[in-house]
């Protein structure tokens, strides 16, 4: 059941880190660049915003990270708990989205500004997001 959840973010790019060592080797590879993150789930907001919304930004005129990187909360906890590590002072949320340029977080879009939305407005905020930090 879980695999439908997985496949919508990796049909369209997103490498799935399954351990620790996965995270901080993906890690190590966006020291340069922008990397986005998603911390996918199987809650509704995730199924009916989160994936939809980042389909959607992905696929129109904003720029692209360089690198697509997911895990999945409840279901992976060691590489959720690792790949989180990277960003201590923000509280856990399920769904979410973590940008990262040149190693640095520069923008988290959390659960409370996914959950409620249609998936054009999650899409337009990390469409914004990826502009603002683009190269």
């Amino acid at each position: 059941m879980i695999k439908p959840f997985r496949e919508e973010l990796t049909s369209i790019g997103f490498v799935e880190l399954l351990t620790a060592d996965d995270v901080d080797r993906a890690m190590k590879d966006a020291a340069t660049g922008m990397t986005l993150v998603a911390i996918n789930s199987v809650t509704g907001c995730a199924a009916g915003m989160a994936r939809p919304g980042a389909r959607l930004a992905l696929s129109g005129d904003a720029k692209r990270p360089d690198r697509l990187l997911t895990v999945f909360d409840e279901q992976d906890i060691e590489a959720t708990a690792q790949v989180r590590s990277y960003f201590q002072d923000i509280p856990p949320s399920h769904p979410s989205f973590a940008l990262f340029k040149d190693g640095e977080l520069v923008y988290f879009l959390p659960r409370h500004r996914i959950e409620g939305r249609d998936p054009e407005s999650v899409a337009a905020d990390l469409e914004d997001a990826f502009n603002e930090h683009g190269q």
